[in-house]
């Protein structure tokens, strides 16, 4: 059994001890852009589509699969 997940929408699999896109089995360490926005991450590692948003943990678009959702931060 392998483990499976998602980076930005697409499938990825543990397989040989290193996480692979599910489609074509390419090492996941190469960003796509996302199936929603069709962007890739912004240079500080931010949803594209949401872009740096204040006081917040996390923040993430759903990326197609899941719900967007916003963690926030207590000051």
């Amino acid at each position: 059994m392998n483990a499976t997940s998602y980076q930005r929408g697409h499938r990825i699999e543990y397989i040989g001890g290193r996480w692979v896109y599910a489609d074509d089995q390419t090492t996941s360490a190469v960003e796509r852009p996302c199936v929603r926005c069709g962007r890739i991450p912004t240079p500080d590692g931010h949803d594209a589509c949401l872009g740096r948003i204040e006081a917040t943990a996390s923040a993430c678009c759903g990326h197609g699969v899941e719900e967007p959702y916003v963690m926030g931060i207590r000051r």
